[in-house]
């Protein structure tokens, strides 16, 4: 029985040292999701420059910021759990930063 407990707390400790499953909020995470792992489709990639987060309208920390390629465009997000916003309905964000700049 104690080695049960001790498998599901070693699991447990796992998941949460997973920096990728545990956010810290979006003045907190350090993330960056590309579409594609190509890294000759990534060389022909642009910076669409953003400094607001599209999905939740705050100014982007530099230091902190999350990134993501979509159609050969980066986009900046205030955190990884806005990209996931923007995959849902990447135009109507991208509509909104297309009004930023």
């Amino acid at each position: 029985m104690k080695n049960i407990y001790l498998i599901i707390l070693t699991l447990v400790a796992l998941v949460l040292a997973e920096p990728g499953l545990v956010f810290a909020g979006c003045s907190g995470c350090d993330m960056t999701k590309s579409e594609s792992a190509d890294p000759a489709v990534r060389s022909k990639t642009v910076s669409v420059g953003n400094k607001i987060c599209p999905v939740l309208g705050e100014p982007i920390n530099e230091a902190t910021k999350a990134t993501y390629e979509y159609k050969g465009k980066i986009y900046n997000f205030c955190c990884a759990s806005c990209i996931e916003g923007f995959k849902k309905e990447p135009q109507k964000y991208i509509d909104k930063i297309n009004q930023e700049l």
